[in-house]
């Protein structure tokens, strides 16, 4: 392992060294050394990839994902795993309920389990005691025989390949490839889940020695429920950065915090940018992240929209340095919630690859921008493809003409003004806190019965909790996974 490299070019030895610490301190997590690192961009490139690997596996295929469905895609994965496992290659997926809920059942995978595979299910309701009802596991890993793994934002449906006979190009994304000692980083993230679940995994904590495959320095970030390493690192990029600091979100919802260090960045001096889907799988987000875009266009940062069916990339670049790759949103549920994983990388040839291709990325991008006097008008481009199930504008007929102009000036400058987003949310959160307030009054017993039964269902979470710590204490096997957890290293 390797404590050297650190994103600023500039700096002399002994802020250097106190930088380096405060980057280990932060993350929780070591910089390892001696990797090989390549950029994926998009699904059918990791689709591939991930594909070639599993049937390429002769010992072990661990497969980490929120999203698996039912369709070509996933049957395509299902298909591959069975396979090896039949061959007699150790085969562990792991999967969230949640995310796979209406996707894909467990009758899905009878095919791999009676091939001698094995699926276990994160967090699953009724399970009282077993985490936050709330937290997901939001990973999206894959590590085969200990020679090549996979962190991305890509999910394992055909979704992220559009659907070409109606117009809606693929979804944008990014991941990478990686190579070297950082697996074992990778191998172990994967055990402390695969520990949470059930049995451990055997001899999930014996660190396996994996040759040098290249230069490049990375460090495994992966979070757990109330763990906040990426939230905490981003924070101090956003400090750190001198020269630039290039974002782009599927779902960003800044807190009060992280914005404030992006607009003092921005008043510094960083160029700092940020790009996030026009048009998204989830609305409702989408409406949050407009509400937030004023403050940072206020303090000098630049955001843009990007215009195709769906830009789902995690990433961050900064001064031409450091980068980060993963599942990671700039919101709340990621930084707090949710078990997600990143890999942040430190070399400037990476971190070129993901400036060019950000670069490439705005070409396809629309910049918010706010007007000369900041008057909030209301635009909303209809040209951009939407996601199945999004929806559209429902401006009434006297806008028209004013959002013709803007969609039709977006067209040729690339530049949207900013519509009134933020009214918008605190009309919805006003009607729905009057709409509480009546039925409080007029019918009590609908909010206290809820509450009630949010008081048991806590109840029995700790009971059901105090009664796993007992049986790990008093029988081996329940032990043995505590003494994984234990020494599973908090990121």
């Amino acid at each position: 392992m390797s404590e050297r490299s650190l994103p600023l070019p500039d700096a002399d030895h002994a802020l250097r060294h106190a930088a380096e610490r405060a980057f280990y301190r932060t993350a929780g997590a070591p910089l390892v050394g001696g990797n090989a690192v390549d950029l994926l961009i998009d699904g059918q490139a990791h689709f591939d990839a991930w594909l070639a690997a599993i049937r390429g596996a002769r010992r072990r295929i661990l497969l980490e994902n929120y999203i698996f469905r039912d369709d070509a895609v996933g049957r395509a994965f299902l298909e591959a795993l069975t396979e090896r496992a039949a061959a007699g290659v150790e085969v562990r997926v792991l999967r969230d309920w949640l995310g796979c809920f209406g996707e894909s059942s467990l009758r899905f995978w009878k095919p791999l389990v009676a091939a001698g595979g094995e699926v276990r299910t994160y967090n699953r309701p009724g399970l009282p005691g077993s985490g936050s009802w709330l937290s997901r596991d939001h990973r999206k890993s894959l590590v085969v025989d200990a020679t090549i793994g996979f962190v991305s934002g890509v999910c394992i449906s055909a979704k992220w390949l559009g659907r070409s006979e109606r117009g809606v190009p693929p979804w944008r994304d990014t991941g990478v490839a990686l190579r070297g000692p950082v697996l074992g980083e990778l191998t172990r993230a994967f055990a402390a889940m695969w520990a949470a679940t059930g049995t451990p995994l055997p001899e999930a904590g014996a660190a396996e020695s994996i040759e040098a495959a290249g230069t490049i320095d990375v460090r495994l970030i992966a979070t757990r429920p109330s763990t906040t390493g990426v939230y905490r690192l981003d924070q101090l990029v956003a400090a750190l950065a001198q020269r630039s600091l290039w974002l782009a979100d599927a779902y960003f919802v800044g807190v009060a915090p992280y914005v404030q260090a992006l607009a003092a960045a921005a008043r510094d001096g960083v160029d700092v940018r940020l790009l996030v889907p026009g048009s998204s799988d989830v609305g409702a987000v989408a409406s949050l992240s407009r509400a937030g875009y004023r403050p940072l266009l206020e303090a000098g940062v630049r955001v843009f929209e990007w215009n195709g069916s769906m830009m789902h990339a995690k990433t961050a670049v900064a001064d031409g340095r450091w980068a980060r790759v993963g599942s990671s949103n700039l919101n709340i549920a990621s930084w707090l919630g949710n078990c997600e994983i990143d890999v942040a990388i430190e070399d400037a040839g990476f971190a070129e690859r993901m400036e060019r291709q950000y670069e490439a990325d705005l070409c396809d991008a629309t910049e918010i921008v706010l007007t000369p006097r900041r008057r909030v008008r209301r635009t909303e481009p209809s040209t951009r493809h939407r996601p199945r199930g999004g929806r559209g504008s429902s401006s009434r007929a006297t806008a028209s003409a004013m959002r013709f102009v803007n969609t039709v000036g977006a067209a040729f400058s690339r530049h949207r003004v900013l519509g009134p987003a933020e009214a918008g949310v605190a009309l919805v959160a006003t009607f729905s806190l009057l709409a509480f307030a009546v039925l409080a009054i007029v019918r009590p017993h609908y909010v206290a019965w809820p509450l009630a039964g949010v008081a048991l269902w806590m109840v029995a979470a700790m009971l059901m909790r105090h009664g796993r710590h007992w049986w790990r204490r008093a029988t081996p096997g329940g032990r043995a996974a505590e003494t994984a957890d234990r020494d599973t290293p908090v990121r």
